[in-house]
């Protein structure tokens, strides 16, 4: 992995993304533009900001989803993270996190983004920042006898579960993990 090949795979990914309305096109104008003004931009050590992989993880036949408890939201969300140094491709980091945080080793993520979002947080720098997150999407096999999918927890998460798409749990990040889950599907029809 190099800064430069993250950045490049970030910028030509954003350059090419058609976005589904206005307001996704809006973020991807204001992404590029952070991108144009830090190279180093993709790596956590960007404190004022910085690039990050997530991964909504839904079963081959798209009635559940995979969600994690995450320590520091407090809430059910997407899978995701930071960018390390084995990572080649802003692709590679939604991949590699869903991987790890699922235990779903056969995992493949859909290399076509689905949403951004940004979001203040307090990360592992200990500082407030503020994370541009790319969301991919990636849909697991169910087992032969239909159900779902083994996972094993992480210890990034305090839990892991599926839950029914139309029942999640309450304390679900909203408006934001609906909205995912609706745009992961609509990218995946014609799939």
């Amino acid at each position: 992995m190099s800064a430069q090949s993250l950045h490049r795979s970030t910028t030509e990914l954003l350059t090419g993304w058609q976005a589904p309305d206005p307001h996704q096109d809006s973020l991807r104008h204001t992404v590029l533009a952070f991108l144009a003004a830090a190279p180093r931009g993709c790596l956590r050590e960007s404190a004022a900001g910085h690039i990050t992989a997530s991964t909504i993880v839904i079963n081959a036949a798209r009635t559940h989803v995979l969600l994690t408890l995450h320590p520091r939201v407090g809430k059910w969300i997407q899978l995701g993270g930071h960018c390390e140094d084995t990572d080649e491709t802003i692709a590679d980091v939604a991949t590699r996190e869903a991987r790890e945080e699922s235990g779903i080793a056969g995992l493949d993520v859909v290399p076509e983004l689905v949403q951004i979002h940004t979001h203040p947080i307090t990360c592992s720098l200990g500082v407030p920042t503020r994370h541009l997150d790319l969301r991919f999407a990636a849909f697991a096999a169910d087992n032969a006898d239909g159900t779902l999918p083994a996972i094993v927890r992480s210890d990034e998460s305090v839990d892991l579960d599926w839950w029914p798409i139309d029942a999640l749990p309450e304390n679900t990040e909203h408006p934001a993990i609906p909205a995912l889950i609706d745009a992961a599907l609509s990218a995946a029809s014609g799939r």
